[in-house]
C-alpha cells in the first residue's frame, strides 16, 4: 500500500471560542469547512457521545494539499481529561511565535524546542523559521508508544508506512516524502488515552480499503469500526474503516475519491463557525 495520503488529526475541544482564537489568530490557520451534526457519529468521530456536535477543519491550505486539524466539539461537554498519548504537532512558522508574543499567548520551551499550548493542553511545537509557501508548514504529528518495536511492526510492517528516520527512542513514518509525517515516541510506560484522545486520518483509494480490512483481520488487529459509509449533510458520502494500533491510537482510513469531494474548501465556513459559537448556550 503506497498510495496513502496523510489528512488530519482530530482534537476534542471544550471551548470553541478560545480554540478558534488560537488556530486563527495565533497559529494563523484558516477555517476550511464547518459542519454541524444533530447526533453522534456511527464511527465515533466525536468520541463516545450521542449528543449534538460540530466538526471544524482548520489548516494552512486546502485539504487536497495540506495536513490539517479537525476540531471536534461536543455540545455541553466542558472538559476532557488529557492522557499521555498525544506528544505534539510540529509546524514551521516563526510568524506564529510573533503572533503569540503580540497576543500575550505564552511561548514555552521543552528540551530546547519552543511550543505553544492550545486550549485543552495540546502542544504545538514550532520550528522557528519562516512559514514555507511552497509546501505544507505542518511537519509531523507525534504520538506516544509504549513499545517502539511493536509500533514499528504495526505501522511499517502492517500498514506499510515508510520509515524516514529512526532512533532508539523514536521513529518517523509516512506515505510520502512531501507529506506530513507521523512520529512515534517511546515513553517507557503504558499509553493512557484518557478522555481527550484523538484520531489520525489517512486516505487511500476506495479499492484499497478492503485490503486494509483483510490485513488487519489476518493479523488479529483491532478494527473499531468495520467498513462503513458516512453521510455529511449536503456533501459527499465517504467510506471509512477505523483501526486501533497496539497502544489504542485510533486510525481512520477514508476513501480518497469521495474525500476529495467532501473536503472542498467552503468559503462560508469561517462565518458559520462564528455564528454557531455565538448561538451556543450549552456551556452556560
Amino acid at each position: 500500500m503506497v498510495s496513502g495520503r496523510a489528512l488530519h488529526f482530530v482534537f476534542k475541544v471544550a471551548d470553541r471560542t478560545l480554540t478558534a482564537k488560537f488556530y486563527r489568530e495565533i497559529l494563523g490557520m484558516k477555517v476550511l469547512r464547518h459542519e454541524e451534526f444533530s447526533e453522534g457519529c456511527e464511527a465515533a468521530c466525536n468520541g463516545p457521545y450521542a449528543n449534538r456536535w460540530s466538526k471544524t477543519m482548520v489548516g494552512y491550505g486546502p485539504e487536497d494539499s495540506h495536513f490539517v486539524v479537525e476540531l471536534t466539539y461536543n455540545y455541553g461537554i466542558t472538559h476532557y481529561e488529557q492522557g499521555n498519548d498525544f506528544v505534539g504537532l510540529t509546524v514551521q512558522s516563526s510568524e506564529s511565535l510573533k503572533r503569540a508574543a503580540a497576543n500575550n499567548w505564552p511561548v514555552k520551551e521543552q528540551n530546547g524546542l519552543k511550543y505553544l499550548e492550545a486550549p485543552g493542553g495540546y502542544k504545538f511545537f514550532v520550528v522557528d523559521k519562516p512559514q514555507p509557501v511552497d509546501k505544507d508548514p505542518v511537519v509531523k504529528v507525534s504520538l506516544a508508544s509504549s513499545n517502539l518495536e511493536k509500533s514499528i511492526a504495526y505501522w511499517n510492517g502492517l500498514l506499510s508506512l515508510k520509515i524516514f528516520e529512526k532512533s532508539p527512542k523514536s521513529v518517523i513514518l509516512g506515505f510520502g516524502a512531501d507529506q506530513a509525517k507521523l512520529e512515534l515516541v517511546d515513553i517507557g510506560e503504558p499509553v493512557n488515552r484518557a478522555k481527550a484522545y484523538g484520531r489520525i486520518a489517512f486516505s487511500v483509494p476506495f479499492d484499497e480499503q478492503p485490503t486494509i480490512d483483510q490485513k488487519i483481520q489476518a493479523a488479529k488487529g483491532t478494527i473499531l469500526t468495520p467498513l462503513i459509509s458516512l453521510d455529511t449533510p449536503g456533501k459527499a458520502t465517504v467510506r471509512v474503516i477505523i483501526l486501533a494500533d497496539p497502544d489504542g491510537h485510533e486510525i481512520c482510513f477514508v476513501d480518497d475519491e469521495s474525500f476529495r469531494q467532501l473536503s472542498q474548501v467552503d468559503p462560508a465556513s469561517d462565518a458559520d463557525l462564528d455564528k454557531f459559537i455565538k448561538s451556543d448556550k450549552s456551556r452556560a
